[in-house]
């Protein structure tokens, strides 16, 4: 069904829940390309979830209330059963916790915490068991970087459905250009803290594609000279 404005005052906004900056070890974009690509793409807003660092995200919220541009402070954290993404999170959340511990940190800093890239067979899986045990807000169920990228988003929405959690989606760009590949539908004003609650209230839709493999192939050049 097509959305029209005539069916409510608000329409959604456009925004992708996962993206990293040159402050994650294994991303290159800096804060301002970052807030440049997604203007570009259309974006209303973006989620800046550096891994296991807040520095990108509190500078880029600087940068971004002088763009008119709606960017959340968030983080990716690394559990022992995974990576969580923390929304709307000042305070920093330590690594290598259990997902439970991390989600109570998650949310003791006023956040909401949604579990990134689920089930890949490249990077940390978090399984049902472990899952449902934690008090998570949402799955992330498209990851454009997620291989295979049509059996991951397939098993995660399932996964999402099973446990009756909101389904979100991201880019989960380390490149500037990939930027809104995928993204989320979100029923809310422009406010941060109304945006969370409605992710939490499950006002969201995700969309997206994988990435190129033109693109693959750069970040796993990128991967190598760095680790050279």
């Amino acid at each position: 069904m097509r959305w029209e404005a005539k069916q409510s005052e608000t329409l959604p906004l456009k925004i992708d829940l996962h993206v990293h900056t040159c402050y994650s070890d294994d991303a290159t974009s800096s804060l301002e390309e970052v807030i440049f690509y997604a203007k570009k793409k259309g974006l209303d807003g973006i989620a800046i979830t550096d891994h296991d660092t807040l520095k990108g995200a509190r500078k880029a919220s600087k940068l971004a209330s002088k763009k008119e541009f709606i960017v959340i402070p968030g983080i990716e954290v690394t559990t022992f059963q995974g990576h969580v993404l923390g929304l709307n999170v000042s305070e920093f959340i330590p690594q290598d916790l259990s997902l439970v511990e991390t989600v109570e940190k998650i949310h003791e800093a006023a956040g909401i915490a949604i579990a990134a890239h689920p089930i890949v067979f490249i990077k940390s899986q978090i399984k049902q068991q472990i899952a449902s045990a934690s008090d998570l807000d949402g799955i992330e169920v498209i990851n454009s970087s997620a291989f295979p990228f049509f059996l991951s988003t397939r098993l995660s929405q399932a996964l999402a459905e099973r446990l009756k959690l909101p389904q979100t989606a991201g880019s989960d760009a380390h490149l500037a250009s990939e930027i809104g590949t995928a993204y989320t539908m979100i029923k809310a004003d422009s406010d941060i803290n109304e945006i969370i609650e409605a992710i939490r209230n499950g006002a969201v839709t995700p969309f997206g594609r994988a990435i190129s493999w033109e693109t693959r192939i750069r970040r796993g050049a990128l991967s190598l000279k760095r680790w050279i």
